[in-house]
């Protein structure tokens, strides 16, 4: 078994849609029995707006592209992954989240599998929740924050 956590400020991208002070807690909990659950909650956010939100496979960097492509447990061979078959919620983590009044969100992730050699490195947030139809699965829009995570 192996735990998770992350409280981290968010390195920020875009400040219109993300302000400066808000933060992100990640939580996760793995196991070979029952794969791996992960938790994200965030403060200082917009007030009721959605929000994308998934694991990617580098830490945060001073852009949003430095934080590498979503992590896939099963790796698609076609990169930017957009085949709903790889670019799912079963095969990848997302965390999409709707604010509250205050700007407070949460959301869970539950897939049946654990981190091998490859491991996700970040949380990413995302311009809107995440698409799911062809061609464009996966997208969320533009990458607003970051926070590095131990996965």
């Amino acid at each position: 078994m192996h735990v998770i956590t992350a409280k981290s400020g968010l390195t920020i991208y875009k400040p219109e849609l993300v302000p400066p002070g808000a933060r992100a807690h990640v939580f996760g909990l793995t196991s070979k029995a029952y794969g791996t659950s992960t938790a994200v909650l965030v403060t200082g956010l917009l007030p009721n707006r959605e929000y994308g939100a998934h694991a990617h496979t580098k830490p945060c960097g001073a852009t949003g592209d430095l934080a590498g492509p979503h992590y896939q447990n099963v790796e698609d061979p076609v990169k930017p992954s957009v085949d709903p078959a790889y670019a799912n919620p079963r095969n990848e983590i997302w965390l999409d989240l709707t604010t509250d009044a205050s700007g407070r969100g949460a959301s869970v992730s539950k897939v049946d599998w654990t981190f091998t050699d490859r491991r996700a490195n970040s949380i990413v947030i995302h311009e809107t929740h995440t698409h799911t139809d062809p061609g464009h699965a996966g997208t969320a829009g533009a990458r607003l924050a970051c926070v590095t995570v131990g996965f």
